[in-house]
Formats: C-alpha cells, structure tokens, sequence
C-alpha cells in the first residue's frame, strides 16, 4: 500500500503555496494497493469552521489511482489547515503533514493527524515596496561604525559613560561597568560618520540602510529609549538625521530605522524612574500622562519588563494615549521620522506587540507613505507563528510587510557546517516558500549576522560555540581556521545574495570582523584592517543580484540536492541562471536542466563553459566550490 499527496507538486496541489480569498485549490492524493475505498475525504479547518469533502476518482497514473477535490478558499484571511480520511472495508488511516511540519510529501497516520498541511489565505490587495525588493540592505550599530568628526571626538558631552578607543573589544562583565552592567561604553561612531561612509556604502552596492536604535537612550545598543522624538545626542541631531536620509538619497540609498515599541527604558521621559528628565514620569506618579503606559504590580517599585530586565520596563500597548503618541497623532513618532526623511521600520520583538497594534502602525504608516517598509523581528515561520496563545496574522494583507529570515539564516550555517544535508535544507527553505504569501517571500530580509547573534566568520570558523564569556572576549580565528570560514563564507554570501528576497550585510561581515554574540558581534568596523579580497567578493556577488532583475523577482526552483551538494535556479522570461554549491566532499554533479531548456551553459566568475544537447552536465564540484552559471541564449 502506498499513499501519497505532496503539497509542492503541482499535480498534487494547484495552485502552489499561498494564495488570496476565495481561490479555488485542487487537491489530489494517489492510492496504490489500497483496495476499493468506501470515503476518501479532505478535511480541512479554518478558525472555527471544519469541513468534510469526498473526493472523486480521477484517473489512474502509472498504477496509481488518483483522486481529487477542488476546494474554494474562505472569503476571510487566515490558514486553512487539511488532511485526508481513507477508509475501505477492512481499514481506516490518515494522511497529514510530516513529522517536522514542513510540508511536501507527507506521512500516514493512524488517527486524525496534529499535523496538518497549511494553506495560507491573504488578502488580494496585500503588496509590498518593490524599491525594497530590489535593495541590498546594509546594518549599522551605529556607535561601532564610524566617527565622522575630524579629530574622533565624541558627541553628547555625556559624564557618565566610559569612553573606548576604537577597536578595543566592548566591556562584558559587570565589574568593567564598576559592578553592574550597564552597556555604557561607547566608541564614537555617530550619524557624521555613515555619512561619510555613503561612497563606500555606494560602491559596495548597497540600497538601503538599516539602523539599530538612534534614539536617545542611556545604552550603547538603545533599545532601552529615553525618548522616542529626539536622536541621541551621542549620535547627532534632528538636522544631521535629516542631512544624512538627503545625502544617502543622491547616492541611491534609503534609510530604516529600528522602532522599539514594546519597551521603554526606565531612564526615559516617560517612566523616569531616576528623576533626569523634566517630566512627570509614570514611575513617579501615578497622576502621570504616562503611568497608564506601564503594567505595575506594586506601585512604583514592582512592574512588567522585557524578560525581567528591570532598565527595560513594558509598555501597554493597549492604551490609547501610548497608541496615539505612537501611531496616530500628526506626528506620531512612525509618522515623524518618516517626515524627516526615512523609509521604514524594523519592528523590534514583533510579536509582543498586539495584532491590533500592529494593524494600526501598518494603517498610519501606510497612510504616511504608501511605500513604506515595514519588518518585523520573528524568529521562526512567520506564517503560522503563536504568541502568548494567539495565531499571529503577519502575512495576511493588514500588518507586515516582512521579516528578517532566521529560518533561512539557521538552514544556510546548518547546511554548509555540515549538520544537515541538501535534501533537508530545501524541505526547510521550500516550506517558507510554500507557507509564505509571494509579496512578503521576496520581501524578506536575509541576513548571515546581527546585532543578536554570532558573526558569520566565527560561526564558521569554530567547531562548536563557546560559552565562557572570558573565552569568547579573546577569542581569534587561527589561520586555518579563518581560511575554512573564508571558504564558507563564500558559499553563503554567494546563497544569500542570489536567492529570493532582500539580503542584508551586517557591517563589518563583507571585511573579515569575527565576534561572538552580544557584545561581541557588535565590534568596530575595522577602517584601514578590512580583508580586501573578501569585500571584492562581496562586491561582485551584490552587483550580480544589483545588474539582474532575475536575482529580485525570478522564479526560484531547485535542481540539485544529493548529499551535500545543493543547486537551484533562478529564472524569468528573459534569462536564466543556475547556482551550484557543494559543502561536503568532492564530487561530480550530475546535472539535469533539460526541463528548462538549457543546452549550454556559461560560467559567471569561472572560465568554466558547458554544453550538453539533452540538458544534462557533469560538474566537478570540489568542496566548498560555488559556480554560478548563465544560460546562454
């Protein structure tokens, strides 16, 4: 007996993936040595509502009878969710999603499965910025960047911070802030200096800007904001802001800004617990315009903060005083900075923030300018993302735009060190295609490092991670070792710019900088010390994706994955390109394109040309090799 539905084949499922209100959908399963069955039957389940629809004999293909359902969409958003009810006389079974949930081919059950297919029902208007699209971001920490003043003086005339000499490596331990962490060391880097950094930004190839929190704030790293309305003086001004969104402009690159919506500092003008600001915060009383903003427990010293940080105390996103200083007044603080010169927002730890907020912020902004990103930080399948017991609705057509693509970013280290093979790296890729509405899939942002996780080059270049706090501070690639991360690096970098979606460059990554999480990740950019070859490297891959609308919008299929070599394409009507990577042991692949029509291939950045009348190649692909090919017309 053999059953079988795969969710990402046509002939089992069409049309493919995500898809609006009210589509019709076929789906078929295929029987082999089942017997006369008395049902066969989809279920499916949409919130509240369950549906049962017999499917019908179709045909019978290579000794397999194939039924069939058609099943319109809801007229509402949300996922549907379905599998199948086999019965004959003498048996009853199941047939639902894999074990891992990732759609594809499925598995049989014994009982209904908790593993269900996933269809994804969004909105027909929903669309997202193609200038975003078409980037190629590049994130900032922007005191580890540059200081764009001539002699490196520091901006803010702040007493209270510990003032480093680039380069140094960021304090870590308590007793370096004199007995509790406080993450105010700081290093110079300001709005004057990525300014002046525009060329090189420019001749990389980079389109936008993404930057951690510029807003006032105690911190080094921001995320714990004085005030939402004003950038730290440490970093400028209003009017430097505002210069650097113009001159970034004539070079062709746009600016998003990281909106930290779920926390505040407890060093701000709105909580103020020590008494700087001249405010009445909510900390001090509770006849505050801000105290309604806060969860307090016991007034004023116990309240909810971010994972029980106590500097970082919870908004109540549900006030409406705190919704319209946000979101809605006229100059709501998502609305102001894109006056002055922005393009969108980086949503910190989305999902905390409510639906409902998340709805209001797309519809303001949206309101302020029509083309205005907005991504969300979401660490998993974005789709059917839960949080705090809610089924979260990202992409259905009414919040985000996107989100930053850690499931990508987890199967890209996963698959080139090795801890898993081709055939599963592209189930976990695949899934985020199939789940993932088309707009909002081609509008994620692929990044390799963050300020929240490990350098790339460390990451490769270690076998394991260390956890000693003391070790990672001195921690430094050997020779060998970097050359291995090198040699990884370029296979990634080559996935990350060639793949669909928006990639992201974290600075410093495209020189060399290794580092290990928070703080470590957030090191100097090492002006005079970068590693040439590997920002070449860089360069020609981003002028790559920059030169060819294929690498933007092109359909995205695979065509090789054995063992550890792994290849897809990326096509359009105009051209066609194939890309090859192979992070085990050498081998030959055996390549078959014949379907696409490719008789002879043209190698990109290696003087390697093919051509074969039946679409078939033999490619020697040595470890860690990368080889990209066009198809020549």
């Amino acid at each position: 007996m053999k059953i079988e539905h795969n969710s990402r084949v046509e002939l089992y499922r069409m049309p493919f993936g995500a898809v609006t209100k009210n589509t019709e959908v076929t789906l078929r399963l295929s029987l082999v040595n089942f017997g006369i069955p008395t049902h066969i039957r989809v279920c499916s389940a949409f919130k509240d509502t369950k549906k049962s629809v017999n499917m019908s004999y179709v045909y019978s293909l290579f000794g397999a009878c194939v039924y069939e359902a058609r099943i319109k969409m809801p007229d509402d958003v949300g996922n549907l969710w379905y599998y199948f009810d086999i019965a004959s006389h003498e048996n009853r079974i199941f047939y639902g999603n894999n074990e891992e949930n990732l759609g594809g081919l499925g598995k049989i059950y014994t009982e209904p499965p908790s593993n269900k297919f996933q269809i994804t029902v969004y909105d027909e208007s929903f669309q997202t910025p193609d200038w975003w699209k078409n980037s190629v971001c590049y994130q900032i920490f922007p005191d580890r960047f540059f200081n764009g003043n001539p002699g490196g003086e520091f901006l803010g005339e702040r007493e209270d911070i510990i003032r480093r000499n680039w380069g140094e490596t960021p304090y870590y331990k308590s007793e370096q802030f004199g007995g509790k962490y406080l993450a105010n060391d700081f290093f110079g880097g300001n709005l004057k200096g990525i300014e002046k950094k525009l060329p090189y930004l420019k001749e990389l190839g980079i389109s936008c800007l993404y930057l951690n929190p510029i807003f006032e704030a105690y911190s080094n790293h921001k995320y714990d904001t004085g005030n939402y309305k004003k950038i730290d003086p440490m970093f400028g001004t209003q009017a430097d802001f505002e210069h650097l969104c113009a001159e970034a402009k004539k070079h062709g690159i746009s600016i998003i800004l990281d909106g930290v919506l779920n926390h505040t500092g407890s060093d701000s003008l709105y909580f103020n617990k020590y008494g700087k600001y001249d405010s009445l915060g909510a900390f001090q009383s509770k006849d505050s315009p801000y105290y309604d903003w806060y969860r307090f427990t016991k007034f004023p010293d116990e309240y909810e903060s971010w994972w029980g940080i106590d500097t970082l105390p919870q908004v109540e996103e549900n006030s409406e005083s705190y919704r319209d200083y946000i979101l809605r007044d006229d100059d709501a603080v998502v609305k102001k900075w894109l006056k002055c010169g922005a393009r969108g927002w980086r949503l910190d730890v989305v999902d905390e923030l409510p639906d409902s907020f998340v709805k209001i912020l797309r519809s303001e902004v949206k309101k302020q300018d029509s083309d205005a990103v907005i991504l969300g930080e979401v660490w998993e399948d974005a789709s059917n993302k839960e949080s705090y017991g809610e089924k979260r609705e990202y992409f259905l057509g009414s919040e985000l735009d996107s989100v930053m693509n850690y499931p990508l970013r987890s199967a890209l280290i996963e698959y080139i060190n090795e801890y898993i093979d081709a055939e599963e790296f592209d189930a976990r890729i695949m899934s985020l295609k199939e789940n993932y509405p088309k707009p909002a899939y081609y509008s994620t942002m692929n990044f390799l490092s963050s300020h929240d996780v490990e350098r790339i080059m460390t990451v490769m270049g270690v076998r394991e991670i260390d956890n000693d706090k003391d070790r990672q501070a001195r921690a430094k690639l050997d020779d060998y070792s970097r050359g291995l991360a090198v040699s990884k690096c370029r296979c990634l970098v080559t996935m990350q710019m060639l793949m669909p979606g928006v990639p992201c460059v974290f600075y410093g990554d495209e020189a060399g900088v290794e580092g290990y999480r928070d703080p470590f990740c957030r090191s100097c950019y090492p002006w005079g010390d970068e590693d040439d070859v590997l920002i070449e490297f860089y360069r020609k891959n981003i002028a790559l994706r920059n030169e060819n609308e294929v690498f933007r919008s092109g359909e995205f299929e695979t065509v090789y994955k054995i063992n550890n070599g792994y290849g897809f394409i990326r096509y359009d009507e105009i051209e066609s390109y194939i890309v090859l990577i192979n992070s085990g042991d050498a081998e030959c692949f055996r390549l078959d394109v014949a379907r696409y029509g490719i008789c002879e291939l043209y190698g990109v950045f290696h003087n390697e040309n093919y051509s074969s009348e039946d679409g078939i190649y033999y490619i020697d692909m040595p470890r860690y090799a990368v080889k990209i090919f066009k198809k020549v017309k």
